[in-house]
């Protein structure tokens, strides 16, 4: 029932190292971004680099391929090796957030839920400023049928960045699942009520519905 619970691919401002297209790509077609957004993530990312001056530009690009090689391993579908890179990079930049959520992004996709789930909820408190791990926590906790705990995830993430748009139309669909629970609910405990509620139902199942494939 939560596989299509979000649809469209949105991007984002352009991420650090990662290309423009920042929403991942994985059996859920959902809004869940790849890379960590630049308004947020340079101070954090940068961090580490800034730990001393020499040899900065040398450090800055050996992140920015390591960002490179992850998403690319990503894009081709192949979550088991971007993780193989993520951890090595990582052994190397244990600090790098963007790292880090690329990281959780390869083991989501890779089907370690759990591990994803909990590689988030590190960021979210050795990073708290960064909305996008909260983003991501979202969709994980919607494909478990967890509503109320994407809508707490989604929320957190918007008093962060009010104008995340990713985030905005996450809650959207949410939003729109949880009335249909409670309609479906609803009409359970008063089949009266039917004739009220089944034509909005029609119309939120008919809006969540997947885009059929461009030609």
């Amino acid at each position: 029932m939560f596989a299509r619970l979000f649809l469209a691919l949105i991007p984002q401002a352009h991420p650090l190292g990662c290309g423009l297209g920042t929403a991942m790509r994985n059996p859920r077609d959902s809004h869940l971004p790849r890379c960590l957004t630049v308004q947020r993530a340079a101070v954090v990312a940068l961090l580490w680099l800034l730990a001393g001056t020499a040899g900065f530009a040398t450090r800055a690009a050996w992140a920015s391929t390591d960002y490179d090689d992850i998403d690319r391993l990503l894009r081709a579908r192949d979550p088991v090796a971007a993780l193989a890179r993520a951890d090595q990079a990582l052994a190397e930049r244990p600090g790098d957030p963007q790292l880090q959520f690329m990281r959780a992004t390869a083991l989501s996709e890779a089907g370690r839920t759990d591990e994803a789930l909990a590689a988030l909820q590190r960021l979210t408190q050795v990073f708290p400023e960064l909305p996008e791990p909260h983003n991501n926590l979202a969709v994980l906790y919607a494909a478990r049928g967890d509503l109320e705990g994407a809508r707490a995830s989604l929320e957190m993430a918007l008093r962060l960045h009010p104008d995340y748009a990713t985030a905005l139309a996450n809650l959207g669909d949410v939003q729109a699942r949880l009335a249909l629970r409670a309609w479906e609910q609803a009409r359970r405990l008063d089949a009266r009520l039917s004739p009220r509620i089944d034509p909005k139902m029609s119309r939120v199942r008919e809006a969540l519905a997947p885009a059929p494939p461009r030609q």
